[in-house]
């Protein structure tokens, strides 16, 4: 075993393509960050294989704040400390469906809730029909292809250096952005297929690199977009940064919290 880095932040975005949230700790269950893009908004004119609304669309989306009513009661399944006192493996109670509602703060300064019917107006606009969005709530995270994802600050500091801007992190929207000890860019790649233990308990693997879209194109506070930066990454770095990875072990994360790469010998590479 070896320490390769630290987390950094933990993040979670309630609504898919929504603000997100920076948290001061999290559960990270076999599907995910609880909380973490559990709610969407559905659009009924979009293909069936992806019929959601995101920012890719309507860039005004990332101004929108969702966050829990009661986010206290989010971060951590109650009865965790009782579960795991009882032995490894048990489920712990995840929060309940009251728990886990939503409240929306719109562009405009009004805080609506998740099923309030002027909702879907006030995200469409003049371009969209409010007839076509729905705000749908799903059990799982409905991520668009893996649970968890995971991104070093000095890729990004890498890719900002290169097209010659400070990128703001949130542009990448992962659920946990690390501090890696190698102090290289895209140095995440390396694990993949590998295993890390991140504070106590959470275990994950890693899967693949993330292919990136034109998400990161967009700064999440102006909303200008700059087509550089994807035109970057794609050019020198297959189209990717960052990784996918699947849960082993759950566990809670806090920030600072250290990263252990589990199959590593002495003598060895991190790269193979």
């Amino acid at each position: 075993m070896k320490v390769v880095g630290r987390l950094e932040s933990v993040w979670r975005y309630p609504i898919k393509s929504m603000r997100g949230e920076s948290l001061p700790e999290a559960y990270v269950s076999f599907a995910g960050v609880l909380g973490d893009r559990l709610y969407a908004v559905h659009h009924a004119g979009a293909p069936k294989a992806f019929p959601f609304l995101t920012a890719r669309s309507r860039k005004e989306m990332l101004r929108f704040r969702p966050k829990f009513r009661r986010p206290e009661l989010t971060l951590a399944p109650g009865n965790l400390t009782d579960a795991e006192t009882r032995g490894p493996g048990l489920t712990p109670l995840f929060p309940s469906n009251d728990d886990l509602a939503l409240e929306i703060e719109a562009p405009g300064g009004q805080t609506l809730s998740a099923s309030d019917p002027a909702l879907p107006g006030l995200i469409g606009g003049e371009q969209l029909s409010a007839s076509n969005l729905t705000i749908i709530r799903s059990d799982r995270a409905m991520t668009d292809c893996r649970p968890l994802s995971l991104l070093a600050t000095q890729t990004i500091d890498g890719i900002g250096g290169a097209v010659g801007l400070a990128l703001d992190k949130r542009r990448f929207r992962e659920n946990l952005y690390v501090d890696l000890n190698s102090g290289e860019s895209f140095a995440e790649d390396a694990f993949v297929g590998r295993q890390l233990r991140i504070g106590p308990k959470l275990t994950i693997h890693i899967l693949e690199r993330d292919i990136r879209c034109r998400m990161i194109s967009i700064d999440p506070e102006t909303l200008d977009e700059n087509a550089e930066i994807l035109r970057h990454v794609a050019k020198n770095h297959d189209g990717t940064a960052g990784v996918y990875a699947a849960v082993l072990v759950e566990g809670l994360v806090r920030p600072g919290d250290d990263i252990v790469l589990l199959d590593y010998s002495q003598g060895s590479s991190t790269s193979r």
